[in-house]
């Protein structure tokens, strides 16, 4: 599972062998936004250079949908992308826009 939010990118899977999710992020900041507001009660942050998403953190999967409830019904915006440049500054929006329009090829049948 991917989740773009004005706060963070996340990835989203659960390891094999492993009961809790594993939530992983490029950006350091983005799995701090996510602890300091939603998940204060997760452990530290782990950080591997070679790893594919630098930086992750496990979480047990009730914890996790719980934030998931909590972050949906703290949107309060009308545009998203407006709202990533607010909270994040505008080379973050950008980078989602570039998510975006590759997406919207899907929609309009140029991306298959």
């Amino acid at each position: 599972m991917w989740l773009m939010t004005d706060f963070g990118f996340f990835s989203i899977v659960k390891k094999e062998g492993e009961m809790n999710l594993t939530v992983r992020s490029r950006v350091k900041q983005d799995l701090l936004n996510l602890k300091e507001r939603y998940l204060p009660s997760i452990g530290a942050i782990e950080e591997s250079a070679y790893a594919d998403y630098r930086y992750r953190v496990r979480v047990p999967r009730e914890l996790f949908a719980e934030a998931l409830k909590d972050i949906a019904l703290d949107i309060d915006y009308p545009n998203f992308k407006d709202s990533v440049a607010a909270k994040q500054g505008k080379a973050r929006a950008r980078t989602y826009e570039d998510v975006w329009h590759r997406l919207y090829s899907l929609q309009t049948g140029n991306g298959e």
